[in-house]
């Protein structure tokens, strides 16, 4: 039996397709009716209609690609660099005092581009790519691939449970075994046999090229963490005050607390929009990370569908790692509280809509409960959001590093890690040097500098903690 083609947008680029809807086109229309052909027929009946497109008309299978080339320009457009604004708009900064001027420098050019609005820096901030980490950034009508991130959609996710704080001394043994069994660590890791979930049947797999190709990908890696900063750990939680949401007694509860995102999943879709952006809206190169797709756009629609899957994807991925979690533990927890950071929103401020990137930062609506880690020797909190206006309904997503992974490296031994592990009553399973405790900023600090963005309703103190190794 002879090989069905395989045809690509970059087929049908090299013959000389343009940009644009055009090429979605042609590949719906070559998979339904012509999924039987070879490569060498495929490419040579799109070839013969491109250069005459008005010949095909009125061709059942063809006329739809045809009526295209005929409105659409058939060569490439030619993208001319993009140039900022002279003046920048305002922003608010807070803890300034702390943030590293290549944060600072970062949001400065965010704040010069052509669709800024509006931004903030929070008090955890350190230079990233493109938007700073903590940079929260407001524009008009478009996306920016990169002002998301790479890790699409990483979020924080806790669970508390109906057991006493000395559940964490007297079966540590147990509660080490369930982490270590119950959950899969690092870059390109997947599972032999992964559990299933509706989020893998969404639509957007079947109709979004670049996603049909990731979605085995997913599929295997559902219900695993990153490496980096990703964690899952046993900690206490303390809820000092009665809160409606909660809806659980002030007290002291065994919780579980996780940090990772969206995978492989979101590291692609990130990978090819950025790319796609950069070549649509070129940038100076001091700005060329912040490249945006507008979303009157194919290409901005189906980046915003992609970020919002990866977004839900990486919600699912925790869920399995709780459920585990709790099934393991014979419990079911009193109370969920989770919030995402390294997304595009759409929101209403000072009466328009805006598209509010926050990399990095977590939402802060007034009413809105989030989680603010510290590092494995901190304590996070339990937040809600005061909605202040100037911080674009935002707070900080966690201490934020004070050195770099490469510093950090460099200035700390194994044997001072581990004294501040046993200081602090951690048990440290997995990790590195680059997430010693040391490395990053005093969430207190950071906390104080944040007191009319969020009020704390609990804190959370880790004690287990579980890394890539």
């Amino acid at each position: 039996m002879a090989k069905k083609h395989s045809l690509t947008g970059k087929d049908l680029r090299r013959l000389g397709y343009p940009e644009g809807k055009i090429i979605s086109i042609a590949l719906e229309v070559m998979q339904r009716d012509f999924r039987h052909s070879k490569q060498s027929e495929v490419l040579d009946l799109l070839e013969k209609v491109l250069k005459s497109p008005k010949d095909y008309l009125h061709n059942a299978s063809l006329n739809k690609i045809a009526k295209h080339l005929v409105e659409e320009p058939k060569a490439v457009e030619e993208y001319v660099e993009i140039p900022l604004r002279e003046e920048r708009k305002e922003y608010a900064i807070f803890g300034m005092e702390h943030i590293e001027p290549g944060a600072i420098n970062q949001m400065e050019v965010a704040m010069r581009l052509p669709v800024s609005v509006a931004g903030a820096l929070m008090p955890d901030a350190h230079q990233g790519y493109g938007l700073p980490i903590g940079g929260v950034l407001a524009v008009e009508n478009a996306v920016i691939p990169f002002g998301v991130g790479v890790d699409i959609g990483c979020r924080m996710c806790l669970s508390l449970f109906d057991l006493p704080e000395h559940t964490l001394y007297g079966e540590a043994s147990k509660l080490k075994n369930i982490l270590q069994r119950e959950t899969l660590f690092g870059a390109g890791r997947e599972f032999a046999k992964p559990m299933d979930d509706e989020v893998l049947s969404r639509k957007e797999f079947r109709e979004i090229p670049i996603l049909k190709g990731l979605h085995s990908k997913a599929v295997r890696q559902i219900g695993s963490s990153g490496s980096g900063n990703h964690f899952v750990e046993f900690g206490v939680v303390d809820i000092s005050a009665e809160d409606k949401e909660l809806d659980v007694p002030p007290g002291r509860y065994l919780a579980l607390l996780s940090h990772s995102g969206s995978r492989g999943l979101g590291a692609s879709i990130a990978d090819h929009f950025t790319k796609l952006a950069m070549h649509k809206t070129p940038l100076p190169r001091e700005a060329k990370h912040l490249a945006w797709l507008s979303l009157d756009t194919e290409e901005g629609q189906q980046y915003w569908l992609s970020m919002n899957l990866a977004g839900d994807y990486a919600s699912a991925c925790h869920h399995q790692i709780h459920h585990k979690v709790a099934k393991a533990l014979g419990e079911k927890p009193l109370a969920m509280v989770e919030n995402h950071h390294n997304f595009a929103w759409k929101e209403a401020h000072e009466g328009r809509e805006l598209i509010v990137h926050r990399k990095g930062a977590t939402p802060a609506g007034k009413g809105v409960l989030g989680i603010i880690p510290g590092s494995m020797t901190q304590p996070g909190f339990v937040v809600r959001g005061r909605g202040e206006a100037t911080a674009l309904d935002s707070a900080s997503h966690g201490a934020g590093r004070r050195m770099s992974r490469s510093q950090a490296k460099n200035s700390i031994t194994h044997s001072q890690l581990n004294q501040v592990l046993k200081d602090n009553g951690i048990t440290l399973l997995g990790g590195g040097l680059d997430e010693a405790p040391m490395a990053y900023k005093d969430i207190h600090q950071v906390m104080s500098f944040q007191q009319d963005l969020v009020e704390v309703v609990g804190t959370f103190q880790p004690k287990i903690v579980r890394m890539d190794e």
